[in-house]
């Protein structure tokens, strides 16, 4: 029987079971080109139930986006981290910590975390790169990763996230379809095909429930439409640099009381963290004495 060849030595801690053989070197230089990864079915379905069970409450209250880009056919779920302790399996992933440490440094943050569930009838988002919040414009260096949990399937049909590959590289002039402050005050809902952002070079990924997509915080992308008769549920940990203002202020979004009760390495991204050498701190001191 021959011999199955060694993992490479380089593989973070808890991810060669989704890297293999490759090393994690390559896995980067193709995140660098690309600008995105996708990893099939990396949760199981025990992790897919529970999460399910624990956003039900919130999905069926069924609230709607508030205008276009939110979603007015969509439920968004913040501060999900104040919602169940479950959600901080996906936050602290290694999989996806090991990507955007690597990026943006061991002290990144966690800019945002909320779940997307696009329901039938939900028409596309405007093309969009999630580290748009930083003034400088494009092209220049990413500022955030993205993870992106599907946690129904995302097919053709149903909404699947389509990303246009290598385009944070780009400056995006031009895009057909890029988002418009007129997004945010857009509230007339349209037809699932209408389109105005069809683009030849786009992607929808299409992959198994539990499946993974990492994403550079400067890829254009976009939520699909669902024509389909169900809705497509998915979570967004969302990573910044240890330097900068996180999207969703996540000491207030997540009490003291809460954040207590999470692992280390969860409070640490919420922000109970240094940033070197002392970026962070509360009344001179290490802001983890404060759930202390």
């Amino acid at each position: 029987m021959a011999t199955q060849p060694a993992p490479p030595d380089d593989l973070p801690p808890g991810t060669a079971s989704w890297l293999g053989e490759r090393t994690f070197a390559d896995w980067r230089a193709q995140f660098d080109c690309d600008g995105y990864l996708v990893f099939p079915a990396v949760l199981d379905d025990d992790a897919l139930a529970a999460i399910r069970a624990a956003l039900a409450p919130y999905l069926g209250a069924d609230v709607k986006g508030r205008n276009d880009f939110e979603g007015l056919r969509t439920n968004r779920v913040y501060a999900l981290l104040a919602k169940s302790p479950v959600f901080a399996d996906l936050v602290t992933h290694p999989l996806a910590l090991a990507f955007a440490e690597a990026d943006l440094g061991r002290d990144c943050l966690l800019s945002a975390c909320l779940a997307i569930n696009l329901q039938p009838g939900e028409t596309v988002q405007p093309w969009h790169y999630d580290d748009s919040h930083f003034a400088p414009p494009l092209p220049r260096p990413s500022w955030g990763v993205s993870a992106f949990w599907a946690i129904d399937p995302m097919t053709g049909s149903n909404g699947a996230t389509e990303i246009l590959p290598g385009s944070h590289l780009a400056s995006g002039a031009g895009l057909a379809g890029a988002i418009t402050a007129d997004a945010f005050r857009r509230t007339q809902i349209g037809a699932p095909d209408d389109d105005p952002g069809t683009h030849p070079d786009a992607v929808k990924i299409i992959v198994p429930a539990g499946s993974l997509m990492l994403a550079k915080g400067t890829l254009w992308h976009r939520g699909g439409a669902n024509r389909s008769d169900a809705p497509r549920l998915l979570i967004t940990p969302q990573y910044c640099p240890g330097w900068t203002r996180q999207l969703e202020n996540m000491v207030l979004a997540v009490p003291p009381e809460k954040a207590r009760t999470l692992p280390e390495r969860a409070q640490q991204l919420l922000g109970y963290a240094i940033h070197p050498p002392f970026m962070g701190y509360v009344d001179g001191m290490h802001p983890r004495r404060v759930l202390e």
